[in-house]
């Protein structure tokens, strides 16, 4: 990890991103509904939210941070439930802007600011002939949000498509980048998460798209998708089509039903615990790993215990993807927390497995 000392808002990253000047004038929180800006529809509102637009607006940001108890930084809102009250300083990321920044013999280098939508970046880059990203498609959420979670989808992770990442230490007031040794990236996973509340807002995102580009196919939905088995090879093109095709027909549209994708992440187990339960279960899900253990489909433990379609209050679990809670209709954080309580219960009463949520969840 090494600080950024040259660091500046011209030499950010993108083109279409203004240097300092006017914007970077002192940050006002103001008032604000969040019920727009997450993906579970949740009723929430801030006392004090400021929108970060530019990277001289840092400082300020810092200032802010400084007086009050605690800072949530908030990019889509596709990962958060989010408390009908939230408390201390919202900072919503709105820095925006692509490019490319090498074209090496072993990878397309793209910057992507932390503001931007994911799924517009991944389409973007396979406008562009930058290959690699085409697996993560339609995953919602924004650029700064990725590393936080370690995103993945259908066989690809985005350690695997990493570079590195510029992030702002909002105590220490310093730029530092960031490689994949420092994220620490695990399933799902990253030192942003176990990271102090506040500690640190990402700025932008190097993704590292290789050359040549091979097809990502082993995942089971792609294998069987009739339009990637004809014709020879398939195109980046063709697969990232292929996965939107997947997603919708999987999972809910959080603009048609509140959602924030799939709730729980697939549990990992070792080989003994899987031998067991496959011996009680024979139809257990469960896919190998390569450091030996197991990962198990939450979804299939889920729809076993028979949740798949059921509500609980105004919250319930989708009809056609057990992984997935939604908003039914006025739900707010304390139901969609009874509700997965209930269903991590169920699970862990018939499997004996722990089910661990993937949202971060905002508390009061």
């Amino acid at each position: 990890m090494s600080e950024d000392k040259d660091y500046s808002n011209d030499s950010l990253m993108m083109s279409n991103m203004p240097a300092a000047g006017p914007q970077a004038a002192e940050l006002v929180p103001q008032v604000c509904s969040l019920t727009a800006c997450n993906t579970l529809g949740l009723a929430s509102r801030a006392a004090a939210c400021i929108a970060l637009e530019h990277a001289g607006q840092l400082d300020s940001l810092s200032d802010l941070a400084r007086r009050h108890a605690c800072l949530l930084i908030l990019g889509g809102g596709s990962n958060m439930v989010l408390p009908p009250q939230v408390p201390g300083l919202v900072a919503r990321v709105a820095l925006r802007g692509l490019r490319l920044v090498e074209e090496r013999a072993d990878a397309w280098i793209v910057e992507a600011a932390a503001g931007e939508t994911w799924h517009e970046v991944v389409s973007a880059c396979i406008a562009q002939g930058w290959d690699g990203l085409e697996n993560l498609a339609l995953i919602p959420g924004t650029v700064g949000a990725a590393p936080v979670q370690n995103i993945g989808a259908y066989g690809v992770e985005l350690a695997d498509r990493f570079d590195s990442l510029q992030a702002w230490n909002i105590a220490e007031r310093r730029m530092v980048r960031m490689t994949a040794a420092d994220c620490r990236f695990a399933y799902r996973d990253s030192v942003f998460k176990h990271a102090r509340a506040g500690q640190w807002l990402i700025v932008s995102v190097r993704l590292a798209l290789p050359r040549p580009w091979r097809p990502v196919l082993g995942y089971p939905d792609l294998q069987r998708d009739a339009a990637l088995s004809v014709g020879g090879p398939p195109t980046a093109r063709a697969v990232f089509d292929a996965v939107c095709r997947i997603r919708r027909a999987k999972l809910p549209d959080p603009a048609v039903i509140g959602n924030a994708g799939s709730f729980f992440k697939n549990p990992l187990v070792d080989a003994r615990v899987r031998d067991e339960l496959l011996a009680r279960f024979p139809d257990l899900v469960s896919y190998a790993q390569p450091d030996g253990r197991y990962k198990l489909a939450a979804g299939w433990l889920i729809d076993q215990c028979g949740w798949k379609g059921r509500s609980l209050g105004p919250a319930g679990v989708h009809d056609r993807q057990a992984l997935v809670l939604v908003n039914r209709g006025g739900a707010k954080a304390d139901d969609v927390m009874a509700l997965a309580s209930a269903i991590q219960r169920d699970v862990m009463a018939r499997y004996d497995v722990a089910l661990e949520p993937e949202p971060v969840v905002v508390r009061a």
